[in-house]
């Protein structure tokens, strides 16, 4: 049997607020675990990429309805994995791309919207 813990947020509610906190802030990073303790490696990464250039990036913690911000990035996104990273609202795409940017010399142009 597993256990599944019910999600502290509706489908509707991670929609709503990946679509406020999109419109309110110029770089968002969702991500899985918080700014001080990513839980993924893949978060820690794009969080160690985006901090090399912008002080200021708000992320947000998907674990607590991970399949619920899964679905409302995936509207937005087309993409399914997290983490994310969006500049003015726009997606740029999760760790792999922010590094493949890093390595063209781009990532802090794009930062800058």
């Amino acid at each position: 049997m597993e256990f599944r813990p019910q999600p502290e947020i509706t489908a509707q509610e991670a929609a709503e607020r990946v679509e406020r906190v999109l419109a309110e802030n110029e770089v968002v990073l969702f991500m899985k675990g918080s700014e001080q303790v990513p839980e993924c490696a893949y978060s820690r990464e794009a969080l160690q990429l985006l901090t090399r250039y912008r002080d200021d990036i708000v992320t947000v913690d998907v674990l607590a309805a991970l399949e619920e911000y899964r679905a409302a990035l995936a509207a937005e996104s087309g993409w399914e994995t997290i983490p994310q990273v969006y500049v003015d609202g726009e997606f740029i795409g999760g760790s792999e791309r922010l590094a493949t940017l890093e390595e063209r010399g781009e990532l802090e142009a794009r930062l800058d919207g």
